[in-house]
Formats: structure tokens, sequence, C-alpha cells
């Protein structure tokens, strides 16, 4: 059982006992009525052929209260986006699959880099984007969901969860992001445990106090890929097309709405998915590729705030990161000495080490680029220079579906 202690300046829902997932099922069907639902599931083609998939497909066939469910298909041949259609048939729910590699689809991105506003490179960011603009086109939903597919410990209740905080007219959040316990015989997450958080807290000491800093800081997970949000989020925020997605995300939730609209919820008990390798000796892959885009994300951020990065700036906040980093590196062993896990001191410190260069990656990045890669533009600046923009990509996605 979740304590039930508030922390942070967003609200925090934990999992006090038992679940009643019968009754928030039907407490979603009611509300769904006046407030519809779609989930988005981004997905890659080589995760059909998984566990994890096919788990989530079978548990979302007793969901009701969704009314659509909206498969962003990564890279894929068109034998390939076949075989995602049949597979995904099997859902009670609308169905629908964006084929973003498709020729519709591929006429759609040059449609829009043609005017000028930057739609990233392919990626999860892309693929996301590109379903809420085809969400948007139907004009008839309130909230969209958010999951990965490559849950292995997925049930419907985590969804259910998930999508309550902003369903509910009584409670009536705009944003709700999920988090969870990463745990086997092991502690896993180290990218938030490791980087994330003794990064922000760095930041902290260094700069000071900092609202956006405290905002960050409120989320138990904060690189969760799982969240619900008010339909009017997804036509207002920007989106990183890079792994600084979920970061990127939190911050224009930030900028867009008001921190009491903001909450996070325990989904689940246990959550597992692949494990990124840590690619210490190569920036450009695994982990550590994530991390410097992470850092990326926080610092530009930071950046847009006022905050101003200086060469000794980063020097210092390296320094205190790593010592931060080191202190709560032991924490977690003596965490999970008292749970009886297993606990690898020299993986973890090489963690914190390809973590450090990141950081220093990151540093060098913006010294030279404080701006660098747009923001992949907002659906409202798109359809302002594109009028009949999401017209086109309702027609496109519902030949590509016939």
């Amino acid at each position: 059982m979740s304590d039930f202690y508030q922390t942070g300046v967003v609200a925090t829902f934990h999992r006090l006992g038992r679940i009643n997932i019968e009754r928030i099922e039907a407490e979603l069907s009611w509300y769904a009525q006046e407030r519809p639902i779609a989930l988005v599931l981004p997905s890659l083609y080589s995760e059909l052929e998984g566990d994890a998939l096919t788990g989530i497909v079978r548990e979302l066939q007793e969901v009701k209260y969704i009314r659509e469910v909206v498969v962003t298909l990564g890279p894929s041949t068109e034998d390939e986006f076949r075989t995602a259609k049949k597979f995904f048939s099997v859902l009670p729910q609308k169905t629908s699959i964006i084929w973003n590699s498709g020729p519709k689809l591929t006429d759609i991105y040059n449609r829009i880099e043609a005017s000028g506003l930057h739609i990233g490179e392919p990626g999860k960011g892309r693929s996301t984007w590109m379903a809420y603009g085809y969400i948007l086109s139907q004009q008839g939903f309130h909230v969209i969901a958010l999951h990965d597919c490559d849950i292995l410990t997925y049930d419907r209740d985590m969804l259910a969860r998930l999508c309550y905080p902003v369903t509910n007219p009584s409670l009536d959040y705009d944003f709700c992001k999920g988090y969870y316990s990463r745990v086997s015989d092991r502690l896993h997450g180290r990218a938030t445990r490791l980087l994330v958080t003794p990064l922000l807290r760095s930041l902290q000491k260094v700069i000071g106090f900092h609202p956006l800093l405290v905002f960050f800081d409120s989320f138990r997970y904060p690189l969760a890929g799982e969240f619900s949000m008010d339909i009017d989020m997804a036509r207002v925020n920007k989106i990183p097309g890079d792994w600084g997605l979920e970061v990127g995300v939190l911050a224009e939730i930030y900028r867009n709405t008001s921190l009491r609209r903001v909450c996070q919820v325990d989904i689940i008990e246990n959550y597992e998915h692949k494990h990124q390798v840590l690619s210490s000796e190569d920036a450009t892959k695994g982990l550590h590729k994530m991390c410097v885009d992470i850092s990326k994300s926080i610092f530009r951020t930071l950046s847009s705030e006022g905050i101003v990065f200086s060469d000794g700036f980063f020097k210092t906040l390296v320094a205190t990161y790593v010592r931060t980093a080191q202190d709560m590196l032991k924490r977690y062993e003596d965490d999970a000495a008292v749970n009886g896990l297993v606990f690898d001191r020299h993986e973890e410190s090489l963690a914190v080490d390809t973590f450090t260069n990141a950081i220093k990656r990151a540093a060098e990045i913006i010294s030279e680029d404080p701006l660098g890669v747009p923001l992949i533009a907002s659906w409202d600046r798109v359809t302002s220079a594109i009028p009949d923009i999401l017209m086109k990509i309702k027609e496109a996605v519902e030949e590509d579906n016939i």
C-alpha cells in the first residue's frame, strides 16, 4: 500500500489499498458520454511481434469507455502497415492506424514543412504529434490518453486510473502524469534516479529557488511516458522531437495551464518494459544519448525562463551533480539492502559517470547553440498557417484505413 503524503506543487493520487476497477470503469463510461476519450498508442512495427503489445491489446478488449484507439505507427512498409491493421482489428473500439511513412502522410508532412514550420525528425515525438492532429480533426474528443506499447506488466486498471482525473468533471484536471515503481530483483529507472532527480536538485542548489525546477521535481517519475490531458493541451503544446520528449511536455504544461490543474497518479504497482543499453562509450546511442537529450531539454527550458548559463555555471553544476548523485546512490544502495534487492555498486557508479559525461556534452551543445533544434510546431500555429490541414489529415488517415 502506498503512502498518502503530498509533495511538491502538483496533486499526487496514490494507490491506497485494493482498486475497485469495475466502479472506476463504470464512472468513466458515464463521464465519457459527454467527455469522449481517445487513446494514443505510439508503436514501432517491431513491437507487434513482442509479448508486451499482445498483452496490451488483450486488456484493451475489455475497455468500454474509450471511443477511439489511435495507433501511430513508426517507420513501416506497406506490408507492415497492413499487418498492423490486421493485428489491431481485434479491438472492439473504433481503431485508426496512422501510417506516418505512407505516401498520404508524407505529402502532409511535406506541406507543413513547406510552410516554414518545424516537424522534427521521424520518431515518437513526431508520431504522437500527428496523432494529436488527427484527433483534433475529429472535433469530438475531450480527453487524450497516451501510453507506450512495450509495457510487460500492463493491465486495464492502469489506463482507468490514468484517464480518471481528467475525465471526471468533478476533478477536472488538464493534465495527469502517471508514475509507478520500477523494481524487480533490483532497482531500475536509472535515468530518473541517477540523472534527472540529482540534476534538478543540483540546479536548485546552484540557481536557488525557481518555480519551474520545483515543478519538475514534484513529479515522482518525470520520464514516464504515460499521461492523459485535456484536448486543448494537444492544440497549444509544442513537442520535442528527441529523447527530451517527456521533460519537454512537462515544460509546455507548465507554460500553458495552472499548476492546480496538474496532477500525477500511481497507475500500477510495478512497471516493467524494455531497458535501454547504457552505451557509456558512445554519446550517440542508448541511455547515454537519451540523457544528453534530456539534459539539453532541461537547460533550454531554463534558458527560456531567463536563466543565463556560462562556462563557470556549468562547471559548478557538474561538480554539484556528481556529489548529489553519489549521495543519492548511497541512499539507493541502502534502500536495496533493506528490501533484500540486488545492487551492483559498480554498474550504478558507471551510470553516474556516463550521465556526468552526458551533462557535459549537453552543456557544450547549449553553449554553442542556446536555441538548438526548434520544437515541433503547436497545432494552433499549424492550423493558422494552413487552415485546411486538419481536414486533410482526417481524409488521409481514413483513406489509409479503408
